[in-house]
């Protein structure tokens, strides 16, 4: 069975929920389709300490403040869960769950999106399955044949589940620097690798701080001034209180980039190394595209060229979410309302201006 909607909306995440605020509010008829079985996005998924690194109120989708959570300045990654489903009811958003979108394909003047559940026809997509589906693990010589555990931040949850064993954690970012952090106050054995030494931001830097920052840089970019860097400029880590505790407690000093694997551990090219039980890979992710691979859109990196959220060889695709590519800190809670009022916006003009010429 085919159903018909003005807009598809794929994810529903925070960004899925915050492009159907702005679509609802447009009263565009759309439907948005997520492969989770219950609320939340990838904030369910998570490790069990992690915590956002803005207060609640700067934390917040489009029309509704994210409440306090008692006892915490910064809420943790269930309290999120918790907002983001009663957003979604409280806006009555269309979401459809367990919906598996495999292919969209144009579809004469209009594009076809393919599912496990069924196809619709809509005038126009909004892309917003996030990143934490696709993990990504760099190539190292040896891999295949260490015979400890190997994981990705996606599946970390606790320290417990290495207690007493040699842990290594590769990665200088924040998720990096948090995990660590949590293992370092544990009864863990750890090294912590990265590929250049960190940089701590300043202890009274949030995400309040992170965000202007992102959108400064995006403001003098538009306008033709110099880059001034945004938030790579000062600094990859937010000193959040775990990971400043660790610090404080002695967390230790991060190691370069081992050369290659040996059967027990890791070894550095100078001949050194380490025995490890386990390597958790804090590498980052990749944009979960891979159902647009239809509309041949890809460029480097598997990213989509675009202009603003609009891919730009096909102006019914919306991309949101993604990273600064897609709207400057739209892969944040906060940063992502403005970024989803604009795709509605352009969408919501396209329709109209098409309904003109049928006229």
């Amino acid at each position: 069975m085919t159903s018909r909607v003005d807009v598809v909306v794929v994810g529903g995440g925070q960004a899925g929920l915050a492009a159907g605020y702005h679509l609802r509010r447009l009263g565009l008829d759309f439907v948005v389709l997520d492969a989770e079985a219950t609320p939340g996005g990838a904030w369910q998924h998570t490790w069990d300490s992690l915590h956002l690194f803005s207060p609640a109120a700067y934390s917040s989708l489009p029309g509704r403040l994210m409440p306090t959570q008692r006892g915490q300045t910064y809420p943790d990654a269930g309290h999120v869960v918790e907002y983001l489903a009663e957003y979604e009811k409280r806006y009555e958003l269309p979401v459809q769950r367990g919906v598996h979108v495999h292919a969209v394909r144009r579809d004469g003047d209009r594009v076809r999106v393919e599912s496990d559940s069924g196809t619709w026809q809509a005038r126009a997509v909004i892309s917003a399955t996030g990143t934490w589906s696709r993990p990504f693990l760099p190539a190292v010589p040896g891999q295949d044949i260490f015979a400890g555990r190997q994981l990705h931040t996606v599946d970390y949850r606790r320290p417990a589940d290495f207690a007493g064993q040699r842990v290594i954690v590769v990665g200088g970012g924040n998720s990096g620097a948090q995990i660590a952090a949590d293992l370092a106050l544990d009864r863990v054995h750890l090294t912590w690798v990265t590929q250049r030494p960190p940089r701590f931001l300043a202890d009274d830097i949030d995400g309040r701080a992170l965000f202007d920052v992102a959108t400064a840089r995006r403001r003098a970019l538009d306008e033709g001034r110099s880059d001034t860097g945004g938030v790579a400029s000062l600094g990859d880590i937010v000193a959040v209180p775990p990971v400043r505790a660790a610090r404080d407690a002695g967390l230790p000093a991060a190691k370069p980039m081992f050369t290659r694997f040996t059967t027990t551990g890791v070894q550095w090219a100078d001949g050194s190394g380490v025995l490890a039980d386990a390597i958790i890979w804090c590498t980052g992710f990749r944009p979960a595209l891979s159902y647009l691979a239809p509309l041949r859109l890809r460029g480097q990196r598997g990213h989509i060229a675009t202009d603003g959220t609009r891919a730009v060889d096909e102006p019914r695709l919306h991309l949101l979410g993604y990273g600064d590519w897609t709207g400057p800190a739209s892969a944040t809670l906060i940063g992502v309302g403005r970024p989803a009022r604009d795709a509605a916006r352009a969408i919501s003009q396209l329709l109209a201006e098409e309904a003109k010429r049928v006229r």
